[in-house]
């Protein structure tokens, strides 16, 4: 596999620098891979970029250099302390890489001219760098639910009202996609944004003959979930409730302590349950900011179910982690194996790689067993 770029929608936040500083420590020999998925045995003989292959680069709307990022982490427990001092040349070339990203408040002109610079930008890098392909990954901050836009259905409407100074169709994650598209790369959604999850730019990526994956990358609660509720299924025990409680600090507490932030996280989730329990059910789920939690991120469910003669019963269960290390080893996991489509020609959603996600496009399965052997036959497949 030759080089290969990562380009980073959200660059300098937690996950974006974890992944960084991670995949600085993988190349260096610095720690092994604990989390990388594609570092099972399935995968051995599948070619995928390996760490050295890889050049990064990436758009963000903030300019906080990297080094500053990581030494939070570092403070918050993300990141080993004494790992920054091996790391900080490779974080500042990195940080030299990375672009101003697209605000709707601060961006004058259309959005058409917006997708233009954002795709000239990675354009440059891919051509600068002499790279294969660029795999570009959303890890931006969570949106609001965007209202559907007739133009959202049909590409020639899109990019027709695109050029309308002052009205911004698309949100930001969206434009994204639209560019990363237009530059001929193919895109990862890693957050519950609209992102690329719109009727016209499925149609984009299959007529340029890329492929996608997303979205919502599956790390704690949910990854839970879907390993837990298929078991009440399998052994006819009727689930009547499921709440949830998400106490979450650092940059993720902050944004979605908006409501409007949360919905999309919170219909993410919500989907995913019903389609594991074959039924409706209560499902209050709450996000509260903490901020002296830091970057950690603490969810507590509740489960009430009816077995035999009507028993009731509870199943309760607490997961604690630290969400950009989770998130992390699934980021360069994903760059490595949409990079693999790319390269095996395969175009429109990748639903083969739902294991990594929350809300998968392109498949409605959402049983964590099932859906990682469907990985390994996919993986097999490339092996071929």
């Amino acid at each position: 596999m030759t080089r290969t770029g990562l380009w980073l929608i959200g660059a300098r936040g937690s996950v974006a620098t974890t992944a960084i500083s991670g995949l600085l420590a993988l190349r260096a020999g610095l720690a092994p891979p604990t989390g990388c998925v594609t570092f099972r045995p399935e995968f051995a003989d599948v070619a995928l970029p390996g760490w050295e292959d890889f050049v990064v680069g990436g758009h963000d709307v903030v300019s906080t250099p990297l080094a500053k990022t990581a030494e939070h982490l570092a403070q918050a427990g993300v990141l080993p302390p004494h790992l920054l001092g091996l790391i900080a040349s490779g974080l500042c070339e990195i940080d030299a890489e990375i672009r101003d990203g697209y605000h709707p408040v601060t961006h004058q002109g259309d959005q058409a001219e917006a997708a233009r610079r954002i795709a000239a930008d990675i354009t440059a890098f891919r051509d600068r760098h002499n790279l294969a392909r660029v795999v570009v990954v959303n890890v931006a901050s969570t949106e609001p639910p965007a209202p559907f836009d007739p133009s959202h259905g049909e590409l020639t409407a899109l990019e027709a009202v695109l050029t309308e100074p002052g009205r911004a169709v698309l949100p930001p994650s969206s434009l994204a996609a639209y560019a990363a598209l237009r530059a001929g790369c193919p895109f990862v959604d890693f957050t519950p944004s609209t992102g690329i999850a719109l009727p016209a730019l499925d149609q984009l990526a299959r007529e340029l003959g890329l492929p996608y994956a997303g979205r919502d990358g599956k790390t704690g609660e949910t990854l839970l979930r879907t390993v837990l509720a298929p078991m009440f299924t399998a052994r006819a025990l009727r689930v009547r409730s499921w709440a949830g409680t998400n106490l979450l600090g650092g940059g993720d507490g902050a944004t979605l302590r908006d409501p409007q932030h949360a919905e999309s996280k919170l219909e993410s989730k919500a989907r995913g349950l019903a389609a594991l329990l074959d039924h409706d059910v209560v499902a209050p789920l709450h996000i509260d900011n903490v901020p002296d939690l830091g970057e950690q991120k603490t969810a507590w469910d509740h489960v009430s179910f009816e077995g035999f003669l009507g028993a009731r019963m509870t199943l309760q269960f607490t997961w604690t982690g630290l969400d950009s290390s989770l998130a992390a080893p699934l980021v360069l996991d994903l760059a490595r194996l949409v990079a693999a489509a790319h390269a095996d020609g395969q175009a429109g959603p990748l639903g083969s790689l739902a294991v990594f996600f929350k809300d998968p496009l392109g498949s409605d399965e959402h049983r964590f067993a099932e859906q990682t052997r469907e990985l390994y036959r996919w993986a097999g497949e490339l092996r071929g």
